[in-house]
């Protein structure tokens, strides 16, 4: 990645010139005394010096100065194959975060020549075991083994990608032999999985969180009685018992407790509905109300968290309706244009969403939900609960990590910008004769180690079709495992796990404070059109994640909000939301 013609050509497209010459090779120049080598001797040459990027490109990020809330500082190629972080702070699950998929790396070259034009989103450039054969849109998505892959070969040549979001259709699919492998069964169908000799069920724990959200800037979800009614005012076990399989429960914190330090601090409101009245009356009475109507806006895509959408957005819009005289009429939204929605602050009614687990960090779920980067979601972040959430997870000890989380818990329990509501267990099921199968607990399945009984392809039917294929601009789950199998990030999670394992960098090691990483680049590595990868391709697969006035910050919907969500803050931040 280094030649000549290719760094002229990143210059002019990427437009971050940082050159690391001398210092950062070591080279000496030659004195007017040096002796040159007679005319029979064999010439001594030595390797150009690296032209290694850096970013910012010149100083560094203003840590907690001005409106940059980021604990991003630099992001230096220190050579050919080494890669330096510098952080604002420490941050105790760096490897974990860094392992994620929407961290995949592109190739610089690329990205310049993709990005501009959004043809990277439906043209992947990756360095994984699938790279893409065929995309038909709403029908099927087409992968194919990637001969030059630097690890163990993919054992399928292929693997296909279906989608629908009935659960009695994906069933019927794996039942008929039409599909090897299908995310989510039904509740009511997982017993006839584990009864059937021709099919298997992998169960999937419970690392995540359905929830109710609001936008706590828009009436009447600006009085906290209001929200905090809600929340008692929904009985959570009722809804586990009716529409939920075994493994779920109600969630006492908005992290699941599987998750160290998700569940300090006190239990969530316990269902009372003569109280919720009682504070909802006040609320109301406060706001000028007498009657409460809204929507409940929900997508439609099956997750662990919410199995089936359109019975439990009813039976809250139910419940909301008889414990509490609240009219809320379900609204069923596209499924991108809710996620963007959501993004940018523009749901006005109760929003049923959730989340699942990307690492296994209490900051996954508190910091791109309530820190000081996670955006409008709810309205703005709540200043205390940022704090807190930012102290937890910059806290080397164990004790001050409880701590700080516990705070963040009280404060999110008593201001209500989500109703936590329920931990929902899920699984995967495959046809019997499929080896390697298996669920994640974080819904990153690896194909690429399943083999579909000696057959030529693997054929994966999963809730919903992806949106794009460049997962830095991207949230949604389907989406992310797709992206899985083609992209490749500087760590991994272990197959069927969640402990963060060296990919593309064979290691990254870290200062005493854990605020400079250092990663070392794996060699051989090729992206599927032939480039190789180098330390540039890592500065710049970050740099335009991480500025948002960076040239290359295009994406799909443009919200890049993980980056923000998880490392505390862009460069260059939009301005606040009016």
């Amino acid at each position: 990645m280094s030649h000549p013609s290719r760094w002229t050509s990143r210059l002019a497209l990427v437009g971050i010139a940082t050159l690391v010459f001398a210092a950062c090779t070591g080279a000496a120049t030659p004195s007017p005394s040096t002796p040159t080598a007679p005319p029979d001797a064999t010439p001594v040459t030595s390797a150009a010096p690296y032209d290694g990027l850096a970013y910012p490109e010149t100083g560094e990020a203003p840590c907690g100065v001005g409106d940059y809330t980021g604990n991003f500082k630099k992001v230096t190629a220190i050579d050919a194959k080494t890669v330096e972080f510098q952080l604002c702070a420490p941050d105790v699950a760096f490897l974990a975060k860094i392992a994620f998929s929407a961290f995949g790396i592109q190739d610089s070259d690329y990205i310049a020549a993709h990005m501009g034009d959004g043809s990277i989103l439906d043209q992947p450039n990756g360095t994984g075991p699938y790279k893409l054969k065929a995309w038909d849109r709403g029908s099927r998505l087409v992968l194919e083994a990637f001969d030059g892959y630097w690890g163990e070969k993919a054992l399928a040549p292929n693997v296909e990608f279906r989608w629908s979001d009935e659960a009695a259709q994906r069933l019927l699919e794996l039942q008929s032999g039409a599909v090897d492998g299908i995310d989510n069964p039904g509740a009511d169908d997982i017993e006839t999985i584990k009864n059937s000799g021709s099919l298997a069920f992998f169960e999937r724990e419970g690392l995540n969180t359905l929830y109710l959200g609001f936008n706590t800037t828009i009436k009447p979800w600006t009085n906290q009685k209001i929200r905090q009614a809600i929340a008692m005012g929904v009985d959570r076990q009722r809804i586990v018992d009716n529409f939920y399989p075994p493994g779920s429960e109600v969630a006492s914190h908005f992290t699941p407790c599987a998750i160290p330090f998700g569940c300090e601090g006190n239990d969530y409101y316990t269902f009372d509905a003569t109280a919720a009245k009682a504070l909802l009356a006040e609320g109301m009475a406060e706001e000028g109300i007498t009657t409460l109507t809204t929507k409940i806006q929900f997508r439609a895509a099956v997750r662990g968290y919410l199995p089936d959408p359109p019975q439990i957005a009813t039976e809250v819009s139910q419940q909301l309706k008889n414990n509490l005289g609240i009219i809320a009429t379900p609204e069923l939204q596209e499924s991108g244009a809710f996620l963007d929605a959501n993004s940018a602050g523009t749901l006005e009614g109760i929003f049923l969403l959730g989340w699942g687990a990307d690492y296994p960090d209490t900051s996954n779920f508190l910091d791109y939900h309530f820190g000081p980067g996670s955006g409008v979601k709810f309205g703005k972040p709540f200043d205390d609960v940022a704090a807190a959430i930012q102290e937890g997870g910059s806290a080397s000890a164990d004790a001050d990590r409880a701590a700080a989380y516990g705070t963040a818990n009280n404060l999110i329990k008593e201001y209500v910008p989500a109703v936590v509501m329920i931990h929902g267990g899920s699984g995967t099921a495959f046809l019997a004769d499929v080896t390697g199968a298996h669920a994640s607990p974080l819904s990153t399945e690896l194909f690429s180690v399943v083999d579909p009984g000696g057959r030529d392809t693997l054929v994966w039917m999963q809730n919903a079709e992806p949106l794009s294929l460049y997962c830095g601009d991207e949230s949604d789950g389907e989406t992310l495992r797709a992206c899985e199998q083609i992209n490749e990030s500087l760590y991994g999670y272990e197959v069927g796990g969640t402990k963060a394992i060296p990919s593309l960098a064979t290691e990254c090691t870290s200062n005493a404070d854990l605020t400079v990483w250092t990663c070392t680049l794996r060699d051989g590595v090729k992206f599927h059109d032939g480039a190789d990868l180098d330390a540039n391709d890592v500065v710049v697969s970050y740099a335009l994640q991480w500025d948002a006035n960076h040239p290359l910050h295009k994406g799909r919907s443009g919200a890049f909000e993980y980056f923000p969500g998880l490392f505390g803050g862009f460069l260059n931040p939009p301005p606040p939301a009016s």
